[in-house]
């Protein structure tokens, strides 16, 4: 059976990446490894990165692929092949990835969803910059270094005391 994936060509969606060791702290250790993937990948197939965090073990992300693409997939697939082999050869492996030449770091599928209008754009965004808070790293979301909430403040959208205690205020918070 083929997994489908939504094919919007020009779409804008929402990623969360894992990785396939979840207690791991991988992701933040080498966050300039991750920088460096994206942005080559960005260079070769462009795409605007709308919202972003890194967390230790995870990343959501939201991005708008060019008019005429719709492939995230493949962007995806080259990011984390470009984080991997910048990675030691540490990782355990079982004979499944060995065979297929993975490497073991990621989980081989990520969530995706096509952002359908402004509110869910704007939800999504919101659940990005609140998720080191969701997840107990950080009081404020500005404290979290690996965020886009940083553009958002710098660019006046947000303030700098933006997504403290905001689940109790947002009807339904942010549950995953």
């Amino acid at each position: 059976m083929r997994y489908r994936r939504a094919d919007v060509k020009g779409g804008t969606y929402f990623f969360t990446v894992n990785l396939a060791e979840r207690h791991c702290r991988l992701l933040v250790e080498n966050v300039d490894a991750l920088r460096n993937a994206i942005r080559v990948v960005k260079q070769r197939h462009p795409f605007y990165i709308d919202a972003f965090v890194v967390l230790p073990d995870h990343l959501h992300a939201i991005w708008t692929l060019p008019e005429g693409d719709s492939d995230f997939a493949m962007r995806w697939l080259l990011t984390k092949a470009g984080f991997s082999r910048q990675m030691p050869m540490v990782d355990r492996r079982s004979a499944s990835r060995k065979g297929k030449g993975e490497r073991g770091i990621w989980q081989r599928r990520y969530w995706e969803h096509l952002i359908r209008d402004m509110g869910d754009y704007q939800r999504h965004v919101d659940y990005i910059h609140y998720n080191p808070v969701k997840h107990g790293y950080v009081k404020y979301a500005v404290e979290w270094p690996y965020s886009s909430i940083h553009r958002y403040i710098s660019c006046g959208m947000l303030g700098n005391d933006w997504g403290g205690d905001i689940a109790s205020h947002v009807e339904g918070g942010y549950g995953e």
